[in-house]
C-alpha cells in the first residue's frame, strides 16, 4: 500500500504530527517501537492538561485516539531501512516487509548516553535529572547537584539554583571561567572539586554521591546534561543533513519542519535543542500540518502564508 504520510516514531512528536494529518482524511501509518525516550520517568510535569500524568498513559490515550481515525494505521515495529524510489519512498521494517509513502515524517527521537558513574543510570528520570522545568519542583528546597559533564553544565547549575542549594560537581573537568565563577558566588552555588566515583542508596532514591576520597556527599537529586545521539540511522540512510548541537547532532530542518532532503520531514528531540514533552508535542504538530499541505502545493518554502499563523 501506498502511504501519504509515513511517520517513523510513535511518542509526543509523531503522534501530534500523526493526529493532524489524520484529521485531513489522507492515509498515515505510525511505525513505533515503544521506547519512548521519557520511558524511564514515572510522571511528566508542565504538560497542558496531564501535570503528573504517566508518560507511558499519556502515549497510549494519544494512541488511542489516533487509532479511531479509518485513514490511521499503527504498526508497532522497528524500521530497519529508508530509500528514495523516484517521487516516493520506500521503508523496510524488521520483518523484511516494505512500506511505501509520498512523505516521511521523522519523530524516532535520540538515545541519552550517560556518564558511566556506577548507580547513575538506575536512577535516570527520577532522583538523576536533565530538565528543572520537568522535575524541578518535586525536588525543591532540597540539596541539587550538578554534574560537570558538558560545556553547559555551568548554565544549568545556575539556573537550578532557583529551585535549591545547588553543588557543582567538577568530576575531573576544569574550573569555570571567571565570569562564570563570579555568577557561580551571587547565585551561592558550591564547587566541588573531587571526582565522582558512584552513588547511593536504594534506587532510585538517593542517598548521595560517593566522591574518590570516600566521603559520601549528601543529596536529593543530581541533575547531569547527557550526550545524545539518534536513535535510528534512518536519517542518515537518506542523506538528510546534521548539525552539531550542544549534546550531539541534530537533524536541519527549515521553517516548516523539511529536512534537506525533499519530502522528508523531522521533528521533537531530533531537531530540538533540549528535551521536554510539550515542545516535542508543538513540533510534531507543526511538522504534521507542513507535510499535509506539501501533499497539496508542493515545497513550502516558496509558499509564504500558506500555513496557519
Amino acid at each position: 500500500m501506498l502511504y501519504d504520510a509515513l511517520i517513523i516514531g510513535g511518542s509526543y512528536a509523531g503522534l501530534s504530527g500523526a493526529v493532524q494529518i489524520a484529521r485531513s482524511g489522507r492515509s498515515v501509518c505510525v511505525l513505533d517501537g515503544r521506547q519512548p525516550r521519557n520511558r524511564f520517568a514515572p510522571h511528566s510535569h508542565g504538560f497542558f492538561g496531564q501535570d503528573g500524568q504517566s508518560p507511558r498513559v499519556m502515549i497510549a490515550q494519544a494512541r488511542a485516539d489516533l487509532a479511531a481515525y479509518p485513514n490511521v494505521t499503527l504498526i508497532d515495529t522497528l524500521a530497519t531501512q529508508a530509500r528514495r524510489e523516484g517521487d516516493q519512498f520506500s521503508i523496510t521494517l524488521a520483518s523484511g516487509e516494505i512500506l511505501h509513502a509520498q512523505k516521511l515524517l521523522l519523530a524516532y527521537g535520540v538515545v541519552d548516553l550517560l556518564p558511566e558513574i556506577p548507580g547513575l543510570a538506575e536512577r535516570w528520570g527520577q532522583t538523576v535529572l536533565h530538565c528543572p522545568y520537568c522535575h524541578g519542583y518535586e525536588v525543591r528546597g532540597g540539596h541539587l547537584g550538578v554534574l560537570s559533564a558538558l560545556p553547559q553544565s555551568t548554565h544549568q547549575a545556575l539556573l537550578i539554583s532557583d529551585w535549591g542549594r545547588v553543588t557543582f560537581f567538577l568530576n575531573g573537568q576544569p574550573l569555570p571561567d571567571a565570569t562564570t565563577l563570579a555568577k557561580f558566588a551571587e547565585r551561592e552555588i558550591e564547587i566541588e572539586p573531587e571526582t565522582v566515583v558512584g552513588l547511593e542508596g536504594e534506587a532510585p532514591g538517593l542517598d548521595g554521591v560517593r566522591l574518590a576520597d570516600g566521603r559520601l556527599f549528601g543529596l536529593d537529586a543530581l541533575f547531569v546534561a547527557s550526550r545524545i545521539r539518534p536513535a535510528s540511522d534512518l536519517a542518515e540512510q537518506l542523506g538528510c543533513a546534521v548539525e552539531e548541537g550542544p549534546q550531539g547532532p541534530l537533524l536541519r530542518t527549515d521553517a516548516t519542519k523539511q529536512t534537506s532532503v525533499a519530502g522528508v520531514y523531522a521533528a521533537g528531540d531530533l531537531t530540538a535543542r533540549g528535551g521536554n514533552a510539550s515542545l516535542a508535542a508543538a513540533d510534531g504538530v507543526w511538522a504534521g500540518v507542513s507535510l499535509h499541505q506539501s501533499l497539496i502545493f508542493g515545497p513550502l518554502a516558496q509558499l509564504e502564508g500558506v500555513l496557519p499563523a
